[in-house]
C-alpha cells in the first residue's frame, strides 16, 4: 500500500489541475452509513420512502422526514474525518481545482473546503428548497416553523411546496451542477475517487470522462468498484487512513 500511497502523492503534486469525487465511503469514519454496504442505509429503510411521489403524496412520509429534521437528525451533528480534512488541506496548499460529491452530509464544507469549489450532485440536507420558484432556506427554519396538518412547508415568498434540497429517487439531478461537474472532469489531468462503489449513474460517468479525455485516475474505496478497471492506482482500505498519509508524503514531496 505503500507504493501505491506514495506513487498517487507523486500524481498529485506533478498536475496541474486535480477533481476529487467523493461517495459515501468517505463518510462512514464519520458514523455515516454507506447505503449498499451489510450495515448500510438500504438494510435500515425502504428506499421507496425516498422517492419524490412518496414525498408528494404521503403525508406520512413528510411527517418522518420533516419531524427528523426538526429534532436534528439526519447528519445535522456530524464531524469531518480525516478524509474530509485531507481534502481541505489539499485545497489549501493549492492541489484541488473542485470537489464532486454525490453526498448531501454537508462534510467537505465543514473540513474547510469553499462551498464554491464543492459540486454536490445530490444536493445538501442542511438546506430546504421551494419546489416552485427553488428559494433555498437553512435547515433551521423547519426548527422554527409550525408543520401544517397535512405536514407541508410552504415557501415565504411565492407559497410553493418545500422539500429537503436533496435528490430524491425520481429527480433528476440538477442539471447546472452537473454540467459543471462534467466540465471539470473533462478538463481535469487527475481525477481521485474516494469512497464510492460508482454504481450510480449519471454521477458515475465523471471518471469515465476525466478518463477518456486522458487524465489518471486513482481509486481509494473498501470493496470493488465498477470502474477498477481504468485506474492508474487502486487502493482498497480505510478512506481516513490513506488520505492521511497521502497528504503527509504530498507535503514531504513538495518541501
Amino acid at each position: 500500500m505503500e507504493v501505491r500511497i506514495n506513487k498517487i502523492a507523486e500524481m498529485i503534486v506533478t498536475s496541474k489541475k486535480i477533481v476529487i469525487f467523493t461517495g459515501a465511503g468517505i463518510s462512514t469514519e464519520s458514523g455515516i452509513p454507506d447505503f449498499r454496504g451489510p450495515q448500510g442505509l438500504w438494510t435500515k429503510v425502504d428506499p421507496d420512502d425516498f422517492t419524490i411521489d412518496k414525498f408528494l403524496r404521503s403525508e406520512d412520509t413528510r411527517r418522518r422526514m420533516w419531524q427528523n429534521l426538526k429534532d436534528g437528525g439526519l447528519m445535522s451533528d456530524v464531524q469531518p474525518n480525516r478524509a474530509h480534512y485531507a481534502v481541505a488541506e489539499l485545497e489549501k496548499i493549492g492541489k484541488l481545482s473542485c470537489v464532486i460529491t454525490q453526498n448531501v452530509d454537508n462534510l467537505h464544507q465543514k473540513a474547510g473546503n469553499s462551498p464554491h469549489l464543492v459540486y454536490e450532485l445530490h444536493g445538501n440536507l442542511q438546506r430546504i428548497v421551494c419546489m416552485q420558484c427553488h428559494k433555498r432556506y437553512p435547515i433551521d427554519i423547519v426548527k422554527e416553523q409550525s408543520l401544517s396538518l397535512n405536514y407541508t412547508l410552504s415557501c415565504a415568498s411565492c407559497k410553493g411546496l418545500l422539500k429537503p434540497d436533496v435528490v430524491l429517487f425520481g429527480e433528476m439531478l440538477p442539471q447546472d451542477v452537473l454540467a459543471r461537474a462534467t466540465q471539470e472532469a473533462n478538463s481535469c489531468d487527475f481525477l481521485m475517487v474516494i469512497g464510492s462503489s460508482l454504481f450510480v449513474y449519471p454521477a458515475a460517468y465523471l471518471p469515465l470522462y476525466a478518463k477518456r479525455a486522458g487524465a489518471k485516475i486513482a481509486i481509494i474505496n473498501m470493496g470493488e468498484t465498477q470502474q477498477d478497471g481504468i485506474a492508474d492506482v487502486r487502493v482498497d482500505a480505510p478512506a481516513g487512513e490513506v488520505m492521511s498519509k497521502i497528504l503527509e508524503r504530498v507535503k514531504a514531496i513538495s518541501m
